[in-house]
């Protein structure tokens, strides 16, 4: 059975799910099963089930990889592993030939995969293990190495436009890596600027190694204040569904106009951030753009506090985000489900308690996509950024004139300790055609969320009935835009709940997502 086994070379390529083909000698000798009458198709699907049912034992002689100009050979045999040397028996060596193509695709560097098991050269003989093999890997890279993108994107909400602008390299040095850089350049003084660097796992190295160095400065939205953060993150752990990361930034936020309300003025101070998170992360669904089946679920835990200093930021955060998405066979359409929730817990002691840092809250609103984005509770459409939940009153502006009217004070937000989104999504395609064969499609939604604070004065009077009760809520339908990098939503949102000092409004957004 062995030497049977080894005549019939099979092939496995990325572009078709079965690709196994197998080529028969007229010279081989007869099976010591028959096989079934009837088409070539036929017995060969015999042959396969026969194969892969029987323990077949093998022994793989070599593993060659074939295909790589630029690509270093180190890179490649990372990624295929040792699985294919150390396969026994046939259904072993088809699990391992089906994962290391999937290892090898993931890199990114590769347009199209292909592994084929052959029979080893004449003159190998085989022995007690079974029949030797020869595993052919071949691969072909992909052509370009870098790509860019250039964007300007106007922000309904806070009127503002920005201009915004990425960069990536590929496989630039041979070892599969990838090298990006994007910035923003808003209008309203927003600059955001980020380098990083994703080297994958070679040879000595455990796990892929993974660096980026941020800078931020942003206006928040009607507020006097004023953050600047810069900080590097770099990738302790990373496999398909793990990520360990340490991060370590510093932050200042400042109130040039001597504005912000009494419950902000305390932590107008440069602050440490040394936190370390761990993520979890599986995502089955068919997109990220459009998911029409499958579910996706993350859960992230950071610990904060790890540098011995005293104005280092101490907390313990979590997050959890579940979603589902099901086909309801009409009109292409599918629908989405989410729920998310997420909680901090400071460790620092201040004159009132515990007190979270304010950078490390929740907050809710925006405009961001409730079906791309996968990474906690944050979206909640028709309401601004930082748009709901506890707020503070700032101290009133000095009057210009005698006779000018006094104005009523701004409110800043303060976030949340606690925080809880769920979002359905109904997508659909149009009646059009022009319109379907780009992707362009319909949806209506419903959102809902809220956030309080849970500190330790607070957490004795806490209701989780009175949370529910305060729930916001909107709805609306519009059209979505999908692209390869991002997608792009037109809708009409609807408030269905809000309450005093929330800022909601009724009408037409515009939102842009990448997943």
């Amino acid at each position: 059975m062995a030497t049977t086994a080894s005549k019939y070379p099979q092939h496995y390529d990325d572009d078709e799910d079965d690709d196994d083909e197998f080529e028969d000698d007229d010279d081989d000798d007869e099976p010591s099963r028959p096989l079934p009458a009837g088409s070539a198709e036929d017995r060969l699907e015999a042959v396969l089930r026969r194969l892969t049912a029987d323990e077949v034992r093998i022994r793989v002689h070599d593993v060659a990889i074939r295909g790589c100009a630029r690509t270093r050979r180190a890179a490649a045999e990372a990624a295929v592993g040792q699985d294919l040397a150390r396969a026994a028996t046939v259904p072993e060596l088809l699990r391992a030939a089906a994962a290391a193509g999937e290892r090898l695709r993931r890199l990114g560097a590769f347009e199209s995969v292909s592994i084929t098991l052959d029979t080893a050269p004449p003159g190998v003989p085989a022995d007690a293990r079974g029949g030797a093999v020869v595993v052919l890997v071949d691969v072909t890279e992909a052509r370009g190495r870098a790509a860019g993108g250039l964007g300007v994107f106007a922000n309904t909400e806070t009127r503002s436009c920005s201009v915004e602008g990425s960069l990536r390299f590929k496989n630039l040095f041979g070892y599969c890596e990838t090298w990006d850089a994007s910035g923003l350049l808003g209008l309203d003084q927003t600059m955001e600027l980020s380098v990083g660097a994703l080297i994958p796992r070679i040879g000595p190295i455990p796990t892929p190694l993974m660096a980026r160095v941020s800078f931020l400065s942003e206006d928040w939205l009607k507020s006097s204040l004023r953050e600047h953060l810069m900080g590097v993150s770099v990738g302790l752990l990373s496999t398909m569904n793990h990520n360990l990361a340490y991060n370590l930034s510093w932050k200042t936020i400042i109130d040039p106009a001597r504005l912000s309300s009494s419950s902000i003025r305390d932590q107008l101070e440069h602050s440490l951030l040394s936190s370390i998170k761990y993520t979890y992360k599986i995502d089955q669904r068919d997109s990220s753009i459009r998911p029409t089946r499958g579910y996706a679920f993350l859960s992230s835990s950071q610990v904060g506090g790890l540098a011995p200093d005293s104005k280092n930021t101490r907390f313990v955060r979590q997050e959890f985000d579940l979603r589902v998405a099901m086909p309801l066979g009409v009109w292409n359409g599918a629908l989405n489900a989410g729920v998310a929730a997420g909680f901090i817990h400071p460790l620092a002691t201040g004159s009132a308690g515990s007190i979270s840092s304010l950078r490390e809250r929740f907050y809710l609103g925006g405009n961001k996509s409730l079906v791309c984005r996968l990474g906690g509770p944050s979206s909640l459409l028709g309401f601004k950024s930082r748009g709901l939940g506890p707020t503070d009153s700032q101290a009133c502006a000095p009057k210009n004139s005698e006779n000018a009217a006094p104005s009523s004070p701004e409110l800043d937000a303060l976030g949340g300790d606690i925080a809880v989104t769920a979002f359905a999504d109904l997508s659909f395609d149009l009646p059009l055609k022009p319109l379907r064969e780009f992707g362009i499609h319909g949806h209506a939604f419903v959102s809902a969320g809220n956030h309080a604070k849970f500190t330790e004065r607070d957490i004795r009077r806490f209701s989780v009935t009175e949370f529910l009760k305060t729930f916001r809520s909107s709805a609306g339908f519009g059209v979505v835009v999908p692209t390869r990098l991002f997608r792009i939503e037109m809708n009409y949102c609807h408030i269905l709940k809000q309450f005093d000092n929330d800022r909601a409004k009724t009408g037409i957004q515009f939102n842009f997502s990448s997943p």
